[in-house]
């Protein structure tokens, strides 16, 4: 029989941290269906990336994924992180960051180097491509563009 409790007593969910998972849990299941990431990840799937292909020779070991990458560092500039060291942090410790990278942790070196380096001479059609392609998808209009609050009509 239930022990009955006083109508003042406080009462708590069950707590285990050390509860283990039957099956691992899916980080698709855990993003939103609306949730920016999943945005950014069609708008990166979308994109002709042949120019960053260009960038790498081949040979050697393996690289990150260039489109995983990118996926990466725009959903950081998104959330306003900009250091390298802070996009790593986040591969680590948001699961927003894991879905997109696939569970991914490129350390802060190679992010720096593959925006300084790898990015170089073709960041501007880059980025370009995702102004478009969300322009295509109905999620931006350029009828007016605001800047530092400069209203700029095109």
């Amino acid at each position: 029989m239930r022990k009955q409790r006083k109508p003042s007593e406080p009462v708590f969910k069950a707590y285990y941290q050390d509860q283990g998972w039957l099956f691992p849990p899916n980080l698709n299941e855990m993003i939103p269906e609306n949730h920016l990431v999943r945005t950014v990840n069609a708008i990166v799937d979308r994109m002709d990336l042949t120019a960053l292909y260009a960038k790498y020779k081949g040979g050697g070991r393996s690289s990150y994924h260039p489109k995983m990458l990118l996926k990466v560092i725009i959903f950081a500039y998104t959330q306003r992180i900009y250091s390298s060291r802070q996009i790593a942090k986040a591969l680590r410790e948001n699961i927003y960051f894991m879905w997109l990278s696939g569970m991914n942790r490129p350390d802060f070196r190679t992010i720096n180097r593959f925006r300084s380096w790898r990015m170089r001479g073709v960041i501007d059609e880059l980025f370009y491509s995702v102004v478009e392609i969300l322009e295509e998808m109905k999620l931006i209009t350029l009828d007016s563009y605001f800047l530092d609050g400069t209203k700029i009509e095109l």
